[in-house]
């Protein structure tokens, strides 16, 4: 009898995902949960046959350029891939995968939900009641602002932001706007009630709530920095459920700082689990630990979406979610 294919998972996974993998698989996992570091990362590639990394694992050249690697497909947990340098992948001849479609709906929840709690200075009120600082209802008590109305600026329009969209025009008879680098077609801006605007410049400054929903990557690196910050209104709110690498987190603290905005929730950042303490103690940023696809049916289709294009893969197929 052949021998099972030996498949890495980076972390744990949801309890029906690696059930179902160990069906066909020589699985292992670090019971302990824990990221692991560069070393182990490069011998992996050395000692199994596929990789499923998360997209907290920084899969770069030199993971993927080892000698004599045994690993030939990586099949990410994450619709995100700009943790794995393609280019070295493709150079290896390493297949790539990620899990795309299956986050839209609970990403797109939590856009909402970060959403209400800036607009409502909920995790302010929630920071002070805990501590004991409350001193019970008065009217000018934690004032926030009202959705209703307002103009919701999309920095993209793919699945979560069209998604996004609905929740916010349906929900709070949001005023949608949007800008990508290419216009979407008439029937998805008619779908979302969005209109497309030309310049980023002119979305940010329009826009009440301005939520980032654009791929990560170089090219959208500190997309929003200081001078995009200073193009926005003094009411407005920042939004990231996207990729932390996308806000220079420096120049938001000062302009949360100096007022520049009104307030951000964040999902994402830069260097997680590491969050810039300029940020951490401002009141008017809502901070969550990347919750995006935090719920469990997403969690688990995420998983069997990997299973899939693992199957797929070892079978000769062509993989569902092939990136590269």
């Amino acid at each position: 009898m052949a021998s099972q294919p030996k498949l890495l998972l980076t972390r744990r996974w949801p309890a029906p995902v690696e059930a179902e993998m160990r069906l066909r698989y020589d699985v292992t996992v670090d019971p302990d949960d824990r990221p692991l570091t560069e070393a182990q990362l490069r011998e992996a590639m050395t000692l199994f046959d596929v990789l499923c990394p998360t997209v907290c694992d920084r899969i770069d050249a030199s993971v993927l350029s080892v000698s004599n690697p045994r690993v030939t497909l990586v099949a990410s947990y994450g619709a995100g891939v700009d943790h794995i340098d393609l280019k070295a992948a493709a150079a290896a001849r390493l297949m790539v995968s990620n899990t795309p479609d299956v986050t839209t709906d609970a990403t797109a929840d939590t856009a909402i939900l970060l959403m209400m709690m800036a607009s409502r200075r909920a995790s302010e009120g929630e920071r002070e009641l805990r501590a004991g600082r409350w001193s019970g209802w008065h009217p000018t008590h934690l004032v926030g602002q009202s959705l209703s109305g307002k103009t919701l600026g999309l920095v993209g329009l793919g699945r979560i932001g069209q998604a996004t969209a609905t929740r916010a025009a349906r929900a709070f008879g949001m005023k949608i706007l949007y800008h990508s680098r290419t216009r979407r077609p008439a029937e998805i801006e008619a779908e979302t009630g969005a209109r497309y605007v030309a310049s980023l410049d002119a979305l940010a400054a329009e826009a009440d709530v301005l939520s980032l929903h654009c791929h990560g990557g170089p090219a959208t690196r500190h997309l929003v920095n200081r001078r995009l910050l200073q193009l926005m209104k003094p009411s407005a709110i920042l939004i990231n459920t996207a990729r932390g690498s996308i806000v220079d987190e420096a120049a938001l603290a000062d302009a949360l700082a100096a007022g520049t905005i009104w307030a951000a929730g964040l999902d994402v950042f830069e260097r997680e689990p590491n969050i810039p303490h300029a940020l951490l103690r401002l009141p008017n940023a809502v901070l969550l630990p990347h919750l995006g696809s935090a719920v469990e049916q997403t969690r688990v289709a995420m998983g069997m979406r990997v299973v899939a294009n693992i199957d797929s893969f070892f079978a000769g197929k062509e993989l569902p979610d092939r990136v590269s």
